[in-house]
């Protein structure tokens, strides 16, 4: 009986295995989206500008532009899914969303994990300080508190080279990150140069500065592995886009400044 019963496990573990395997391997995300005739993006509407919301509450942002002209080329219905930084992963393997277009910057780490696009846009990360600080160089930064985004690429990037002494402060989003240099709760904080010069326009009496770079670091929009018909439709559309300059004009309204070279990123 224990004999047929370990069997009778095993069996089961096998088929369940072969089952999430056929999953896998069927999964066609392109399909479903084009039944539904609607696409659900998770992107991160507290991180201006490529999300926020206007004075009627409305999305707006590089990322919230991006997402409308590629639902309207795929010719189905726009569902924003609000995310934070954290969630952006865990929302795209549960199925709560299609895609993530969230300044989803392409890591090694969240590569185990997912699959991502083509770049369609890229980051200068930075550390930023009120212009008063004595902050210039990584090595200022030893017993000052710094702000990054819990497992953002921020943090990814900037606590391997921080020196020792260096005190991490870790946040769920950027808008709390943000809140916490403005408020005095941190010393500088991490972060997207285009972020610190949205941060400083809102909040021009705190002269927060970009210091130093820390990275570069190209965007893309993320997918669930095995969706290969909806990755190859996705790539073609950032690439024809960055090709015609749709993509570097949404960059240009919202940025300020013109596309970086994104081949670099290929």
């Amino acid at each position: 009986m224990k004999s047929l019963l370990n069997f009778t496990k095993k069996t089961a573990a096998v088929l369940l295995g072969l089952a999430c395997l056929s999953q896998a391997v069927h999964a066609d995300t392109l399909a479903d989206i084009k039944a539904r005739k609607k696409i659900l993006v998770a992107l991160d509407l507290g991180a201006p500008p490529f999300g926020s919301t206007d004075a009627n509450m409305q999305p707006q942002g590089s990322d919230v532009d991006t997402a409308r002209a590629l639902a309207k080329d795929l010719g189905v219905e726009l569902e924003i899914v609000p995310v934070t930084s954290p969630n952006r992963i865990p929302f795209l393997m549960t199925k709560k969303a299609d895609v993530v277009i969230s300044s989803f910057s392409i890591t090694p780490e969240r590569m185990k994990v997912i699959d991502y696009s083509k770049a369609y846009g890229a980051l200068d990360f930075v550390v930023a300080a009120p212009k008063a600080s004595s902050i210039k160089s990584l090595n200022d930064l030893v017993g000052k508190r710094v702000a990054v985004v819990r497992g953002n690429i921020q943090d990814l990037r900037l606590t391997p080279i921080a020196p020792k002494g260096t005190i991490i402060v870790r946040y769920d989003d950027d808008a709390t990150a943000s809140t916490a240099i403005l408020s005095g709760q941190v010393d500088a904080v991490c972060t997207p140069s285009i972020l610190v010069a949205a941060i400083a326009k809102q909040n021009p009496s705190k002269e927060l500065v970009s210091k130093f770079s820390i990275s570069a670091a190209a965007y893309a929009v993320g997918l669930r592995k095995n969706d290969e018909a909806l990755k190859a439709w996705v790539n073609d559309w950032v690439l024809a886009n960055r090709k015609n300059g749709r993509l570097g004009q949404i960059y240009q309204k919202w940025v300020g400044s013109a596309m970086p070279d994104l081949t670099q990123f290929d």
